[in-house]
């Protein structure tokens, strides 16, 4: 399906059904995924102290379900599974929002200010947060050495922060299934897959 633009969404009351429409015909499949062997090899290098934070752009919340403590993720596009009103910022848990759907055919508006309720991602035509890149470039900035896992790395802004790193002095990991444009600025690049190699890796690490 055709990804439904920010400004579509504002504009349409048709557009806006039809964006929660989809949200809540996938809610079976976000239900029921979990954190595979990377997710829980991050946590696991987080919860020994090796990560302070990990910078993401999946919205599906498997970081947090691995365990690792919400003030050290920065979601750059956002989480799917809850609401967020777009004047306000009030957040609001999807189930009753599901009833009213079900029930009035729209999402219903923010119970403080009235505003529109959108899951809180970022669509196409939406500005970044600001908040969150300004958590990933501090981020950035401070580390010493950055790992990108599983990313090609053609989507812009995020695949600027590991470019940000290397000027900065960091070391430079990437891995992913195939070479991205960065490769021949990394310090190590490994094309395979994330688990097996992260896990390997966490493995040699004194406990």
């Amino acid at each position: 399906m055709a990804p439904i633009d920010f400004s579509d969404f504002l504009r349409s009351a048709e557009m806006r059904k039809e964006a929660w429409r989809r949200r809540f015909a996938m809610e079976e499949t976000f239900a029921s995924v979990k954190p595979n062997a990377g997710h829980i090899a991050v946590a696991d290098l987080v919860r020994r102290g090796l990560v302070t934070h990990v910078i993401t752009q999946n919205i599906d919340n498997l970081h947090q379900d691995s365990s690792v403590p919400a003030t050290q993720i920065i979601e750059l596009h956002g989480n799917t599974r809850y609401a967020k009103c777009l004047a306000c910022g009030r957040r609001m848990d999807l189930e009753p929002i599901r009833t009213h759907f079900e029930m009035h055919g729209e999402a219903p508006d923010c119970p403080d200010c009235g505003g529109l309720m959108k899951t809180a991602t970022i669509s196409f035509g939406q500005a970044m947060p600001e908040l969150e890149m300004g958590r990933a470039t501090e981020a950035t900035l401070a580390c010493d050495l950055f790992l990108v896992l599983g990313s090609s790395l053609v989507v812009y802004p995020a695949a600027g922060f590991p470019v940000m790193a290397k000027r900065n002095r960091a070391k430079l990991v990437i891995v992913n299934r195939e070479a991205t444009e960065q490769d021949e600025i990394a310090d190590l690049a490994l094309h395979s897959e994330i688990g097996a190699a992260l896990r390997g890796a966490v493995d040699l690490l004194v406990p």
